[in-house]
């Protein structure tokens, strides 16, 4: 097992968003060399802060910050992506040229089919490594400079491809965060992680159920605030489309993929609506909507829709074609998004060779 220390390791963020900025100050507050990829480095004097939900503050120095991806990434023996899903593949072809043998790359979430868009430099001799789910919220107070962080997580969950090469991270991000990291029996566990590629998608497919072109709303309502019993009943339908495809991947070990009937700790529409709706790190969001002719239109340029449909949703439909199972709901989800949006369907199996079931035990085993 790897054992990073602050003396024989270097590490490299990329993104200076919401999640970056934590990562990376969170790293350096510990003694850490740490080298942060941004668009805009002249925002950053390379003092980061992270104010947390009892208004303590966390302080690193940064070792570098730079839009020059060489520049940050050689010589890191682990790097952080904060991006989100539809700009990973572009990151992986930026950094592939500084990949070694044994490179840890890890991606926070590690959802959004992450396992495809670093399979150069997976076969180039990388690891890749990918949370279930992030520590904590995180928003940023001020580009460059501060972050607040609510309700850390109890445990974190982690996989790796190639299998086997999560503990050395694992032990690593349990030291930074001062919380257990768990290491998962195949990253297919992260890739159909009922998070964001559901939650988002069905709540979004509610909200915005009459919308064509010219509608106009008249305010924007608060994502989770103002969840909906409608938003539960599509989200606890597509959570048990989920759950029966894990079923029938009856050769791989998915009993870490849980139902949000268990993660929220709320078996009814009632239940898991007043639980979304109580959620104080959550609960002040706006719905990604944009201003308009007097009122409010969905935002597609919103990584809610950019990331979450194609690079989210979308997997779980082609694993139910794979599986010859009826998934009518997230079917239905992703055609609203496709009829609304114009995009078209992204992802696809076929394309990294994945045509039968078998294919996909011996991808993830």
């Amino acid at each position: 097992m790897n054992r990073f220390t602050s003396d024989n390791t270097r590490v490299a963020i990329i993104g200076g968003g919401n999640i970056g900025t934590q990562f990376a100050c969170m790293i350096a507050s510990k003694g850490y060399r740490v080298n942060l990829h941004t668009s805009r480095p002249e925002l950053f004097d390379g003092l980061l802060e992270i104010v947390d939900d009892r208004c303590s503050v966390t302080k690193g120095r940064l070792s570098l910050v730079s839009s020059d991806m060489r520049e940050v990434v050689q010589s890191c023996g682990i790097i952080f992506v904060t991006h989100p899903a539809f700009q990973l593949e572009a990151v992986s072809d930026r950094i592939l040229p500084y990949i070694g043998e044994g490179t840890i790359i890890c991606v926070l979430p590690g959802t959004g089919g992450a396992e495809y868009a670093f399979k150069k430099c997976i076969d180039a001799g990388a690891i890749l490594c990918g949370l279930q789910r992030v520590p904590s919220v995180a928003r940023l107070e001020e580009y460059g400079k501060r972050v607040r962080c609510e309700g850390v997580r109890n445990e974190l969950y982690l996989a790796s491809i190639p299998h086997g090469y999560a503990d050395g991270v694992a032990v690593f991000l349990s030291d930074i965060w001062g919380i257990p990291c768990n290491i998962l029996p195949n990253y297919l566990s992260v890739t159909l992680t009922p998070s964001n590629p559901i939650l988002h998608t069905t709540r979004l497919r509610t909200l915005f159920s009459e919308y064509h072109d010219g509608y106009v709303y008249d305010s924007n309502p608060r994502f989770y605030g103002d969840w909906d019993i409608e938003s539960s009943r599509r989200l606890l339908t597509v959570d048990a489309e989920l759950q029966d495809m894990c079923h029938m991947l009856s050769d791989i070990d998915l009993r870490s993929v849980k139902s949000l009937r268990i993660h929220y700790e709320s078996d009814t529409e009632e239940e898991i609506t007043h639980k979304l709706r109580s959620i104080s790190s959550l609960n002040r969001l706006p719905s990604p909507m944009k201003r308009h002719a007097g009122g409010w239109v969905p935002d597609f340029d919103s990584r809610y829709f950019l990331a979450d449909f194609p690079y989210g949703l979308a997997i779980l439909e082609e694993l139910a074609y794979i599986l010859g199972y009826m998934a009518p709901t997230i079917g239905d989800t992703m055609d609203w998004y496709i009829r609304v949006t114009g995009n078209q369907r992204l992802f696809s199996f076929e394309r990294y060779g994945i045509h039968t079931v078998d294919d996909i035990y011996e991808y993830y085993k």
